[in-house]
């Protein structure tokens, strides 16, 4: 070993003692109201706690991780808490750590959307929403540009976001069908030609070395994450049984029409479509939530997302937020029981949305990282990631048009708000500035605008 090795290895702090139980709780509490920025603002938040500060995981470990969690549907932040209390702690450490990171925002978002339907046509509160709906626009443009240029690689990735966007915007073709047509293109064109389907190594190019780690690069493999058979079969047979009593005993207790029931099975699949993140399973809750079932507007919509930008936890806990005032609005329980059926409904929708998530974790972790690099595993979701960058442009077309035009194209065009929209996505785009600067500004603007 050479000197210059030696002094770098004498200055390196020892690795940390073993992670207790009790304190991974308080650290998955703690992070579950802290949670803010969306899915790049949570990772971040994650690394620096886990892997700088509190190295109870090394830099290579967390991004092999990460790279998982991104090629799953579903929130990607919360599948990776739940994969880091899952290496950690077993079983019970993964299920702590994804409930912990939901929890606080379902409570808050339960308070929020009572406010919001409750008091929603005061003129304080509207006015703060009349600002925060061309922020929105401007935040889902911003989504549509900041995926595409991470995953718009070539002109053929590029032609099947064209594709997808024509699919939906001119044909309203369902997001399943889009999803689906996108991985059947990425199965054949991974096969035939696949140097158009292999991404670039995107998070395995910047590992760095914090120095010794709780799970370092060379731990030895623990026993709960190796692959059993046995346990495969009781994870399924739990699942199955997790989602067929609730869902069950929906259908017993209310028909299977009811709200309830619907709700159940909608957000059950909306949560296995959610390949790109919360802004990719937009448009899908949209066709369902506002264009089938009526549960709540347009309007309503775009507000929902503005609440779950500027709470803690995983974007698509705007779920709760529709759940609620779909079973408010309708008043399922009677007019005096509102705010108790928009609490079960919000509660009900954020189970059969997040309960997949647990189960992608604890089932693929000990599978799925031997063929992470396989490309015939790889290519199909690299293609369903480009059609939903031409889904969400769709979606920033809908909420751009419900903002500019409020009473529909015969009606007046909103200036006002067609300034705060293109003040936002300046901000967002050219200055860099957070979503929930943004948000704040723009409510506050929308307040002056309409007292003024």
């Amino acid at each position: 070993m050479d000197t210059n090795s030696t002094n770098r290895n004498s200055h390196t702090p020892p690795a940390p003692g073993s992670i207790t139980f009790a304190e991974a709780l308080r650290f998955w509490l703690k992070l579950g109201f802290i949670s803010f920025g969306g899915p790049a603002g949570q990772i971040a938040i994650m690394h620096d706690e886990l892997v700088e500060r509190r190295r109870w995981i090394s830099e290579k470990r967390f991004l092999h991780a990460l790279n998982y969690c991104m090629l799953l549907p579903g929130p990607e932040a919360q599948q990776l808490a739940i994969y880091m209390g899952w290496l950690l702690h077993r079983t019970w450490g993964g299920i702590v750590a994804g409930v912990l990171f939901v929890l606080p925002s379902l409570f808050i978002l339960i308070a929020l959307s009572w406010i919001y339907i409750a008091f929603g046509d005061v003129p304080l509160v509207a006015g703060i929403f009349y600002g925060i709906k061309p922020a929105v626009t401007a935040i889902v443009l911003h989504a549509a540009w900041r995926i595409g240029g991470r995953a718009l690689q070539n002109s053929v990735l590029w032609g099947l976001a064209a594709a997808a966007f024509a699919a939906i915007f001119v044909l309203n073709v369902p997001f399943p069908l889009i999803v689906a047509g996108a991985a059947l293109a990425g199965i054949v064109g991974g096969k035939w030609w696949p140097q158009y389907f292999r991404t670039r190594a995107g998070h395995a190019a910047t590992v760095k070395d914090y120095g010794p780690a709780v799970i370092h690069d060379d731990s030895p493999q623990q026993p709960h994450t190796r692959f059993r058979w046995w346990r495969l079969a009781c994870l399924l047979v739990v699942g199955a049984i997790l989602w067929l009593v609730p869902m069950g005993l929906l259908y017993v207790a209310f028909g299977w029409n009811h709200t309830f029931t619907q709700m159940g099975w909608f957000f059950t699949t909306a949560a296995l479509l959610t390949f790109g993140g919360a802004y990719a399973v937009l448009p899908y809750v949209y066709q369902g939530a506002v264009g089938h079932y009526g549960w709540l507007t347009g309007s309503q919509m775009i507000d929902g997302l503005a609440l779950g930008e500027t709470t803690p936890g995983p974007l698509i806990m705007v779920v709760a937020f529709v759940g609620f005032i779909g079973a408010y609005v309708e008043g399922t329980f009677g007019p005096d029981l509102r705010f108790a059926a928009g609490a079960l409904a919000a509660t009900l929708v954020t189970w059969f949305t997040f309960l997949p998530s647990f189960l992608f974790i604890l089932i693929g972790g000990p599978l799925v990282e031997a063929t992470h690099d396989d490309l015939k595993f790889t290519a199909p979701l690299t293609a369903i990631t480009a059609a939903v960058v031409g889904v969400i442009l769709n979606l920033a077309l809908f909420f751009a048009y419900h903002t500019l035009w409020p009473d529909g194209f015969d009606g007046d065009f909103d200036w006002i708000s067609a300034l705060i929209t293109s003040g936002a996505a300046l901000a967002l785009l050219r200055y860099k500035r957070g979503v929930i600067e943004v948000i704040a500004l723009c409510g506050a603007l929308g307040f002056v605008t309409t007292f003024l």
